[in-house]
């Protein structure tokens, strides 16, 4: 949240991980809203999401809430943030602002209903435009330069992957993982505890997706090496992995901001499983790395559900996606092939994309297609017993995992 005539914060940012308004959430909750939320906007009603925050700005920073009615205030994902320092304008896309709390997904407006549950003043809110477009112009770099294009992180990636086909999927495997199936024109409401998104709007109509949010991926990996110090580089985790066959029947549950999709248990706490005297530090890195995979099946097995068709195949980004043996666990444990891009950084790529459509640089999607190359496929090894097995202790842990 920033001034809109100087361009100054108000305050610190506040990022997706922070907490601090789980209680509001389960005090609207309490109140009856989780369902209206969700029919507008395709969310859970989570701390993981802005509009919460943007309550929090207001009551907790001195002035703003009167200043925002005055129109004196900014607020934005870091897309708006961006963009304005570059051309001075405020405006998002779809894709933004769907993840706001904020924003009717199915009507493409701010929802005045929503914004008097957060009592949000809509003074404060970008401008919403197609994800590729021009946005504006910045001379920063000298000259002036088109900005054509904004979309949100993991939508992005799933343009980047050109998966532009219904039920094409990808996972990011980052700080969390962020797992999408695009489900076309068409908005499918999950009953499984996903979340229905814009995935993006190149100015001839939204396109949705299907999204599972996992909150703690390469972080466990920063967490064996920085608080455990199992290991001195998170590459390294790769090797100390492999050093045994498998885990030795222990499990990390790595929930320590609570657990997202599929389960949406802000008061989940990390746990590990199964340790016994011979255990050693590969076991217990094997079984961090290993907690992504057991992740993404949960995310997938429910936007099977959800669709009600299988995904025959993941496209995979991010960092955590170079590592070998952690591509070939996500195979066995889904039983489908695990297909590596030779752009792993596909965030970026994507928005490359869209701004290469806006001005004319590629012609259309099917160009885009012809760019992108595989790098790797990873097939399942795994019998279908082994499969079992291993979710069977995976399930029990996330089960001692939610216990309070």
């Amino acid at each position: 949240m920033w001034e809109r005539a100087s361009g100054r914060p108000v305050h610190n940012a506040i990022v997706w991980q922070c907490r601090r308004t789980a209680d509001l959430c389960e005090q609207l909750d309490a109140e009856g809203l989780t369902g209206l939320f969700r029919e507008r906007t395709g969310l859970v009603l989570d701390a993981y999401f802005s509009g919460t925050k943007v309550k929090w700005l207001l009551e907790h920073v001195p002035g703003a809430r009167a200043r925002a009615a005055r129109g004196e205030l900014c607020f934005g994902t870091i897309d708006a943030w961006l963009l304005y320092k570059l051309t001075g304008r405020h405006a998002t896309d779809p894709s933004n602002a769907s993840r706001t709390l904020l924003y009717n997904i199915f009507e493409h407006r701010w929802d005045d209903e929503l914004l008097r549950h957060l009592d949000v003043p809509r003074e404060i809110l970008p401008v919403v435009k197609p994800s590729s477009g021009v946005f504006g112009e910045t001379s920063a770099f000298g000259g002036a330069i088109p900005v054509g294009g904004i979309c949100g992180d993991q939508q992005s990636a799933l343009f980047g992957q050109t998966a532009f086909g219904r039920l094409e999927s990808k996972n990011t495997y980052g700080t969390g993982c962020f797992l999408l199936a695009n489900t076309g024109t068409t908005p499918v409401k999950s009953n499984h505890g996903l979340i229905t998104t814009i995935a993006w709007d190149l100015g001839q109509g939204v396109h949705y997706a299907l999204e599972g949010s996992i909150f703690i991926a390469g972080a466990v990996i920063q967490w064996i090496r920085d608080e455990l110090h199992l290991i001195t580089r998170a590459a390294e985790s790769e090797f100390v992995a492999a050093e045994v066959e498998n885990t030795g029947g222990v499990y990390v549950v790595p929930a320590f901001v609570g657990l997202g999709a599929p389960h949406w248990d802000m008061h989940a706490r990390g746990i590990i499983v199964g340790l016994t005297r011979g255990t050693n530090r590969a076991h217990i890195v094997r079984a961090a790395l290993e907690s992504m995979s057991f992740q993404t099946h949960d995310i997938i097995r429910s936007m099977e559900s959800d669709t009600g068709a299988a995904i025959p195949l993941l496209k995979v980004d991010g960092g955590a996606a170079a590592n070998n043996l952690l591509m070939q666990h996500q195979a066995d444990v889904l039983g489908v092939p695990v297909v590596r891009g030779q752009i792993t950084d596909t965030t970026a790529l994507g928005a490359a994309f869209l701004a290469g459509l806006a001005v004319g640089f590629w012609p259309n999607q099917d160009a885009l297609r012809g760019i992108w190359r595989e790098e790797r496929t990873f097939t399942p090894q795994w019998s279908p017993s082994q499969r079992r097995e291993a979710l069977s202790g995976w399930n029990h842990s996330i089960k001692m995992a939610r216990l309070r």
